[in-house]
């Protein structure tokens, strides 16, 4: 349950990925085949020492969009730090790194970065994406100390319930949540699945988190929405 998809999009292991076709290129729209960005972020990610434990993708059924989560070893117990991949070939989004977590009690998924490589697919890009890429994971290590202190954080900050709710109807009206998650996070706050500790600022983004469950991968804006707004009363 690493890599939900709600877009379409169907898992797909490494070798297949490989295999799929990439779009024809014309004079000023040149694709970058899905497996192609995932070796380079892997090669970036060795080169900088950041272990991959797990890689999980998935592609749309006629393989022009491209998301995957790749799964990093960590010392921390309750949790492992990801990176999460997006490319196309039909220009719907440019290719995209994102930077988060997954919770290991039950594989919520969210990401506190999102590095957005807003390249045209052109011959000059090909060339030079493998220097971008290496550009966005070398500060990689700061950001995974600064998540592990982020969450700390998370879990030492008691909420009441106006706090809950004002944080909730936050969430909502800067669109990290549509009106019909909100019964969702709530009742997962209330009545938690999982053992997420007591009504602490941690619990409530286990709860927003897990509601989202799917379309992080796709849409990495809501949980840095949601990091913003926690951070804000987690200081």
């Amino acid at each position: 349950m690493s890599l939900m998809l709600h877009a379409g999009a169907e898992l797909i292991d490494f070798d297949r990925l490989c295999q799929l076709p990439t779009h024809e290129a014309t004079k000023t729209h040149v694709p970058i085949a899905h497996s192609a960005v995932v070796d380079m972020v892997k090669y970036s990610l060795g080169f900088y020492g950041h272990a991959i434990t797990a890689e999980d993708f998935g592609v749309t059924p006629d393989g022009m969009r491209f998301f995957g989560v790749l799964s990093l070893e960590s010392p921390y117990g309750d949790y492992t730090d990801t990176v999460g991949l997006r490319n196309s070939h039909d220009k719907t989004f440019p290719i995209g790194i994102s930077f988060g977590s997954k919770v290991f009690v039950c594989d919520n998924l969210a990401f506190s970065g999102d590095v957005v490589i807003r390249r045209k697919h052109t011959a000059h890009a090909k060339r030079d994406l493998p220097g971008i890429v290496a550009e966005v994971v070398e500060p990689l290590a700061g950001q995974r100390a600064k998540q592990h202190d982020q969450f700390a954080r998370y879990q030492v900050t008691r909420l009441c319930d106006a706090d809950v709710d004002h944080l909730i109807m936050q969430l909502y009206r800067r669109g990290a949540i549509t009106v019909t998650k909100i019964a969702d996070v709530l009742g997962h706050y209330e009545n938690p699945p999982f053992d997420w500790g007591g009504r602490t600022a941690w619990r409530l983004f286990n709860a927003v988190t897990y509601a989202l469950s799917g379309r992080v991968v796709e849409n990495p804006k809501a949980t840095t929405e949601l990091h913003g707004i926690l951070d804000a009363i987690a200081a």
